[in-house]
Order: C-alpha cells, then sequence, then structure tokens
C-alpha cells in the first residue's frame, strides 16, 4: 500500500491516479475528505502532515509514502519516526532544485536541505525528487489573463525549464513501488528553458487570445502580493529566484526523459491541457 501526503494537489492527485490505474493500493491524505473529490478506489484519509500523530492509524500497512516538506513542515521527523515505527519500508521526498543549484535566498533552499538530512537519516529508503518550477505556477496568472490579457510581473528575462505536474509524478510512482530508485537524487525539471514572456506567449497559443507580459519593478510587484493579502515569504521567495534566474538561467536535465522512456512534457503540453483556466 502507498500513501500519498498531499493528495490534492497538483502532484498528489496525479501519483494517485497513476497508481490506481497501475492496480497499486492508495492511501489518499487530505485535511479536508468532504471536498477532495478524489478517486472511489482510493482510502481516501483525513488527516494532516504537520501532525503526524493524525495519521498513525492509516500508516499501518503502509510500504511507501510520499511526502512534501511544504505539508509537513515541522512535523517531518516525526513523521518518518512514526513510519518506520509501522514498518513503511521507504520514502519519496518533493525537495527543489536550489538544493542542487543556489537561487533566490538560501534560507529556502536550506530548508529543503534540511527535509533531505532528515529523511536521510530516517533509516527508510529514499529517493530525492529536486524539482524545477511547475508549469502549474502560471495559474496564478489566471486572474490577470481572464480580467485584462496582460500578465504583470517582475524579471521577464528570468528563465526556468517549468516541469509538467504529471512527469513528477510518474516519477515519484516509479520509486515509490520498486526499490530501483532508492539513494538517488534526481534533479528533474521540464525540457525547455523559457523566460517569462515566453511562457506567456505560449498560453496565449494555447487559448488563441491575445496575451502579453509587461514587467513591472520588483518592488511594485511585491507590495502587491502583500496587499493581496500573502505572507511576505512568499514574494521573498518568489522574487529572490527570479532575480538570480534573470542573470542565470535555471538549469535543464534530460533526466525525466531517462526516467520514463519518453520526452518529458513540454510546458506548451501544460498550457494547452489547462487552457480553460486561462480563456476570457
Amino acid at each position: 500500500m502507498i500513501m500519498i501526503t498531499g493528495a490534492t494537489g497538483s502532484v498528489g492527485r496525479q501519483a494517485v491516479d497513476l497508481l490506481l490505474g497501475q492496480g497499486a493500493e492508495v492511501v489518499a491524505v487530505t485535511r479536508d475528505p468532504s471536498d477532495a473529490a478524489l478517486p472511489e478506489r482510493a482510502r481516501v484519509v483525513c488527516g494532516d502532515p504537520s501532525r503526524p500523530h493524525t495519521l498513525d492509524a492509516a500508516l499501518h500497512d503502509v510500504d511507501a509514502v510520499l511526502i512534501s516538506p511544504r505539508a509537513t513542515g515541522s512535523g517531518l521527523k516525526e513523521l518518518l519516526e512514526l513510519a518506520a515505527e509501522r514498518g513503511v519500508r521507504r520514502a519519496v521526498l518533493l525537495s527543489a532544485i536550489t538544493v542542487a543549484h543556489p537561487a533566490g535566498e538560501p534560507r529556502f533552499a536550506q530548508q529543503y536541505k534540511d527535509a533531505e538530512g532528515l529523511v536521510m537519516g530516517s533509516g527508510l529508503e529514499w529517493t530525492m525528487l529536486r524539482l524545477a518550477d511547475f508549469a502549474a505556477n502560471a495559474l496564478a496568472w489566471a486572474p490577470q489573463i481572464t480580467s485584462t490579457g496582460v500578465v504583470r510581473g517582475a524579471y521577464a528575462r528570468a528563465a526556468t525549464s517549468p516541469i509538467h505536474e504529471r512527469d513528477i509524478a510518474t516519477v515519484a510512482v516509479q520509486a515509490l513501488r520498486t526499490g530501483e530508485h532508492a539513494g538517488a537524487a534526481y534533479t528533474l525539471t521540464g525540457p525547455q528553458s523559457l523566460d517569462q514572456p515566453a511562457k506567456v506567449r505560449l498560453i496565449a497559443e494555447a487559448v488563441g487570445q491575445d496575451v502579453t507580459f509587461e514587467e513591472m519593478p520588483a518592488e511594485h510587484v511585491r507590495r502587491a502580493m502583500i496587499a493581496q493579502g500573502l505572507p511576505e515569504e512568499i514574494p521573498d521567495r518568489l522574487l529572490g529566484s527570479l532575480a538570480d534566474y534573470a542573470k542565470n538561467p535555471g538549469p535543464t536535465t534530460d533526466t525525466v526523459e531517462k526516467l520514463v522512456g519518453r520526452p518529458a512534457l513540454t510546458f506548451a503540453d501544460w498550457a494547452r491541457e489547462n487552457a480553460a483556466a486561462f480563456r476570457r
């Protein structure tokens, strides 16, 4: 049996679907089962990974667990100890590319480094997935695109290789189901480096409407995000990384293709699949 924490997240949902499609038994963890809309064949469990005791009973008979440090927070160490006590054999951690390729404020990369250290010291078999920015992060632009057709943001030249959440889930499922990836730390990106206007152009092509990118000063963007009620950590994390990627593009790897045996999905693929979210 395989446990997916954060089962309603972009990667978690994909992992649940892929595992069920392969005939695996899945424990899908969510804080609100009534609103989760998860597949009926999954065993949906109400739990909070940041409070591991809420998952105690659900961990019985679980062989492997998918973990996001953002979901577990300070509860990661306790969750790993509890998993080991309940006989879980392996853990797959959704880590960040900045662990191996620094960008942005060092404190954010350090959070992932600390999480990796806990997993490595847990006694479980482990696999680290060090992830580039998610293609799905572009959904944050949807309100601007649907209302004005203009994305206003900082650091237009910031270039990354965004990864499709389905590719992350596909690699995660491989690592969860077998021990072949034990002890591996994979840097996973999409196949193409894109700056922000290029991403916006691909969304425009997907929706068949004019969409443009307008560069704004970083401090203006930061103030706007805070005015929307976002905690300061969010603009600090985003803008710090973008500032560095405007100077030096983030890495591009072919690891997804090597692991899954097909080309990695592109940002254009993702945009076409999610075009409805951006149409005016």
